[in-house]
């Protein structure tokens, strides 16, 4: 594979305490330095880099729903890497609920497979908890492991009891890899379909309370510490949760937790206008009070969460345009995040480039044990380059995701990607950012 020097970029890589002007080598896929002023040897293409852009570790989004096998009419891994590298994110962690479940090393492996043809964003699949994710049974923890998931998680559904939350913790301790729990109490939630509050009661949807989340939350943290296992808490929504999140890792529970885009910007009010009812706004968790909202912009800013990741979900548009109780969970984000958390995070002075760097890099592949996560040498030349101040109008229409279910669509913004390289390989450039990487 030839040389190539990425020059004169601003390089923000927070493992290595970078944020300035370096040039970047790039040689055999992997990061060969990453210094001020190198010397291109003979056969080295060299790539300017444009004043205003920003070369970091590529982005990881660690919970992801390619949908294949089985719903490939919403997703397919393929269709789902295209949406993640157009949206800057070199790897992604697919979740086990397709069809048939992710819960043996044969469907572990056809992912796989389907991710190798694509030759996009990497792809880590994540293991289901239980076999079929029915709650009852542990899978082959081991065997999935082996396949190639990097985590296990039940996501869709809380892991069924208490005891067999200790067990697949016990279980991921010994194998070093994290459990990622859907906090949901089932009786709580019961047949809810958005935030217990005025909004929904307005409307007469049957509401989901936040102590839903957070008494789930609290069960699976004080397992965590009993077994010494690693819990992740995704896509976090409650004020409460984020609460308990903070006890447990004070009290030394091996915990973290994520938050998604659409519940750090986006409230309940939404449910009743511009447009009420519309099934964009149906997510599970659901979009929470002002109140939530803020505690988990709190939480991005003072270091208590470690993940911003997507969920994305995406959903075919005859599934989403019915009744909104009989509408499934779920909107896209893998090409929007970007976008929306330069514009609501960094532009809005809630946090720094190079916190969001470990937001949506560094910290995912601590927890995911995986590569990536920084420009270290020797390290996979996985790298986002980012444009801070691009006018950006989300088009739901254009987006590379076959599904367009966003509640973002028209929403105009500052801040994106301006490419996306694996392994050395320029495999998205956006022509409105005017880069060129030679492809």
């Amino acid at each position: 594979m030839a040389k190539r020097l990425l020059k004169g970029g601003r390089v923000v890589d927070p493992a290595n305490g970078r944020d300035g002007i370096f040039d970047v080598l790039i040689e055999d896929g992997v990061i060969a330095a990453v210094a001020p002023a190198l010397a291109a040897a003979d056969g080295t293409e060299v790539v300017p880099i444009p004043a205003g852009l920003v070369v970091c570790p590529g982005l990881i989004d660690m919970h992801v729903h390619l949908r294949e096998p089985g719903q490939e009419h919403k997703e397919t891994v393929a269709s789902g890497v295209a949406a993640a590298v157009a949206g800057g994110f070199t790897a992604v962690a697919c979740m086990p609920n397709t069809s048939p479940v992710n819960d043996n090393a044969g469907v572990t492996g056809f992912i796989l497979q389907k991710a190798a043809a694509a030759n996009l964003a990497r792809v880590y699949p994540i293991g289901a908890v239980s076999r079929g994710q029915k709650g009852e049974q542990l899978a082959d923890i081991a065997e999935l492991k082996q396949a190639g998931c990097v985590a296990v998680t039940d996501d869709g559904h809380p892991i069924a009891t208490a005891l067999l939350a200790r067990r697949a913790l016990e279980y991921t301790r010994m194998l070093d890899i994290p459990v990622i729990e859907h906090c949901e109490e089932q009786s709580l939630k019961a047949d809810g379909v958005a935030h217990e509050g005025f909004n929904a009661s307005s409307l007469g949807l049957r509401g989901i309370p936040g102590e839903a989340e957070s008494i789930m939350a609290q069960r699976d943290i004080a397992l965590a510490e009993l077994t010494g296992g690693s819990i992740h808490i995704a896509h976090m929504s409650a004020r409460q949760t984020l609460d308990a999140v903070r006890v447990g890792k004070a009290r030394g529970a091996r915990v973290t937790c994520e938050v998604t885009p659409h519940h750090f910007i986006l409230t309940d009010d939404r449910l009743v206008a511009p447009l009420p009812y519309d099934t964009n706004t149906k997510m599970n968790p659901p979009l929470r009070e002002t109140a939530d909202r803020d505690a988990m912009l709190q939480g991005i800013a003072d270091g208590s969460v470690d993940v911003i990741a997507t969920d994305h979900a995406p959903h075919h548009h005859d599934e989403k345009h019915v009744e909104f109780d009989r509408a499934p969970f779920g909107i896209t984000g893998l090409e929007t995040a970007v976008s929306l958390c330069f514009d609501r995070l960094v532009h809005a002075n809630v946090i720094g480039l190079s916190r969001l760097i470990e937001l949506l890099s560094l910290n995912p592949a601590k927890i995911l044990r995986v590569a990536g996560g920084t420009l270290s040498v020797g390290a996979p030349a996985d790298i986002t380059v980012l444009a801070p101040d691009l006018p950006v109008t989300i088009v739901a229409s254009t987006m590379m995701s076959k599904s367009k279910n966003t509640p973002f669509d028209g929403w105009q913004l500052r801040g994106g990607v301006a490419a996306t390289i694996v392994g050395g390989r320029a495999v998205y450039v956006n022509p409105a950012a005017a880069l060129a990487l030679g492809v």
